[in-house]
């Protein structure tokens, strides 16, 4: 157990050598402004992503507000998202006249 011990140990002593030794690497000061900088973009992004959750919850809410005041079982936003448009079977010509 003590041998494990100190391997580990050792292990650990290495590791914060090498840290130290990367913490003064030329250009390391950019790469921690960087990295900070990343996590304040995406703090912020986090953070606008919850807003939009709640403005979808108040979206879905009204919808069913509407829904229950004009009487009918979906919305006409829904019903967008799932229906499909039917085409005509009638093809176009590419520009050129019959005849």
């Amino acid at each position: 157990m003590a041998k494990r011990k100190d391997l580990l140990s050792r292990l650990a002593d290495a590791g914060e050598d090498a840290l130290n030794r990367l913490g003064d690497a030329p250009g390391m000061d950019r790469v921690t402004a960087f990295a900070n900088s990343t996590r304040d973009r995406l703090d912020e992004l986090t953070k606008r992503v919850r807003g939009v959750e709640a403005l979808e919850a108040r979206v879905a809410k009204l919808e069913k507000q509407v829904a229950a005041l004009s009487g009918t079982k979906t919305t006409a936003a829904r019903k967008r998202t799932t229906a499909t448009r039917k085409r005509s079977s009638t093809a176009k010509t590419g520009g050129a006249s019959p005849g």
